[in-house]
């Protein structure tokens, strides 16, 4: 049984083995652009989590920073057991659906419900 594919990344491979086409680590998605860290916001779509980023922008008039978020929703295989309040890493890849362009590549740490 194979253990998992290198994705050129400097993340860790699964200890569990999925059959998730759309796996970087056991399927055939590859992994290009983007790389961001964010919270699991919502895991109530099948195989799909919400990741909320938040960081700050720079205001020149008031020359303060204000906080700001973005939503990225992101495909998530079974071979990563992520929950709610997770904190993960996603990679941009191609358009899987008509919202979906990142995937799950890493669970950083959290408490998960």
């Amino acid at each position: 049984m194979r253990k998992g594919r290198d994705i050129g990344l400097d993340v860790p491979i699964p200890e569990k083995v999925c059959d998730d086409k759309n796996c970087p680590f056991h399927g055939t998605l590859s992994v290009r652009g983007q790389i961001l860290t964010g919270e699991v916001v919502s895991d109530k779509m099948q195989k799909t989590v919400v990741v909320k980023r938040e960081y700050l922008r720079y205001i020149p008039k008031y020359e303060r920073y204000e906080k700001r978020t973005s939503r990225y929703m992101a495909h998530c295989p079974p071979c990563l057991d992520v929950k709610v309040g997770d904190k993960v890493k996603i990679a941009e890849c191609r358009p899987l659906s008509k919202g979906v362009s990142f995937v799950v590549i890493q669970k950083l740490e959290g408490e998960g419900k």
